[in-house]
């Protein structure tokens, strides 16, 4: 049961205050009452406030950084408070260091460090939190932040992944969109007023690049250019919905070749997330719940949930996983024989640490085959425009050759 701060009057209107163990604040306030006394103010204790983040936040490297030297300290056997005190002190990001000293203070007034770290979400998540507690618990809280600092590293590299495969491909789309537009704009319609001057005949692909040109530079363009961000916002609004998100994750998912790379992406973040979770001692029905919450992808949330459901009924954790025929057989096949042997965790590495090998084999062999392609594609683009502003040309100086 958790303890809890209160204020209040007594009988004889003087003020009073302590700290008692409850169930809720109404218990509370009928123990009170029967003593006799009045609260005014109850307070869980470890919940007095929430740590307000304002600012940029604070990045998953920064946290990994903190949480690797933290472990250290706390393996030195330097006290708590003298370890946050350190870290507040040393960490640049103004954000970071203003929770760190004020997780530092709920801790110097009797708090837990997961209690603490919990009024800050934005910057210590479900997962973290939940891992420190059983860290406590347990005693082994610098085994924890090891694990913790091991999990976020290993997190860092897989978003870097995803960046990396996507970075090329949309700068390459980016320039290309911004150079057409500009020649469209600005460089063929000087050759199309050349060409009615001359009056020349021009040739289908000329026609195509001129009446898109005239299309860029008109009001349509303009109508063009604000539907297609309009388009791009509500597809992020409608993305924030539930049912939104699951289509479009389900679409991302079926495709050829990115829908493998993310595919492979959740399974190696679900398989080390909810690993971590279980070697750290937190019970694997709270660890699902963490683990859907995290999986960035609402197809594998929703799976995992499912997963729970039926674990929750007394189902193996196999069954529900092979049922959802979102993971590959190999993953369902290695956790079914780590629920046999009792080493669940550490097939759930296991599996985490082939899949994300296997990301970082696709996203450069998905970069590697995505060059020339880019590449080729620019080359068309560009160059089909500029061709055809070159054509009638061509047909003209053919023409004058014939004449002389």
């Amino acid at each position: 049961m958790p303890d809890y701060k209160y204020q209040g009057t007594s009988r004889a209107g003087s003020s009073v205050s302590g700290v008692m163990t409850a169930s809720s604040k109404s218990d509370l306030a009928n123990i009170l009452k029967r003593q006799q006394i009045t609260p005014t103010k109850m307070t869980e204790k470890g919940k007095e406030f929430n740590i307000p983040v304002f600012g940029g936040g604070v990045s998953a490297k920064e946290l990994a950084i903190f949480t690797r030297q933290f472990s250290v300290m706390i393996d030195a056997g330097l006290p708590l408070v003298q370890c946050l005190e350190i870290l507040a002190g040393q960490q640049e990001n103004k954000t970071f260091q203003k929770v760190l000293t004020a997780t530092r203070s709920q801790v110097e007034g009797g708090a837990t460090l997961s209690a603490s770290m919990r009024s800050a979400p934005k910057v210590f998540d479900a997962l973290y939190v939940n891992m420190v507690e059983a860290g406590e618990t347990g005693g082994i809280l610098d085994t924890i932040l090891q694990r913790l600092s091991g999990y976020i590293e290993k997190n860092v590299k897989l978003q870097r992944a995803v960046k990396s495969a996507l970075v090329y491909p949309v700068g390459v789309l980016t320039v290309a969109g911004a150079v057409i537009t500009l020649l469209l704009w600005k460089v063929v319609p000087i050759f199309a007023t050349l060409f009615a001057g001359l009056g020349v005949t021009l040739p289908l692909p000329t026609k195509i690049v001129i009446t898109l040109s005239n299309i860029v530079g008109s009001y349509f363009g303009l109508l063009g250019i604000i539907g297609l961000a309009a388009t791009i916002f509500g597809l992020k609004i409608w993305y924030g919905t539930p049912q939104g998100r699951y289509i479009l994750d389900t679409i991302i998912l079926k495709l050829p070749v990115l829908g493998i790379l993310m595919r492979k992406i959740a399974v190696a973040r679900f398989t080390r997330t909810l690993g971590t979770l279980i070697s750290s001692g937190v019970p694997i029905l709270e660890g699902l719940d963490i683990t859907a919450k995290t999986a960035g992808n609402a197809v594998v949330e929703r799976a995992l949930q499912s997963v729970r459901k039926a674990l929750e009924e007394g189902k193996s954790l196999t069954e529900p996983l092979k049922e959802s025929q979102v993971f590959p057989g190999m993953v369902t096949q290695m956790i079914a024989v780590g629920e046999q042997t009792g080493a669940m965790d550490a097939m759930l590495s296991k599996i985490a640490d082939f899949y994300e090998e296997e990301v970082d084999a696709a996203v450069k062999d998905l970069l590697t085959a995505l060059e020339p392609v880019m590449i080729v594609f620019l080359g068309l683009v560009v160059g089909g425009v500029v061709i055809s502003m070159y054509l009638p040309l061509f047909s003209l100086i053919g023409k004058l050759s014939d004449s002389h």
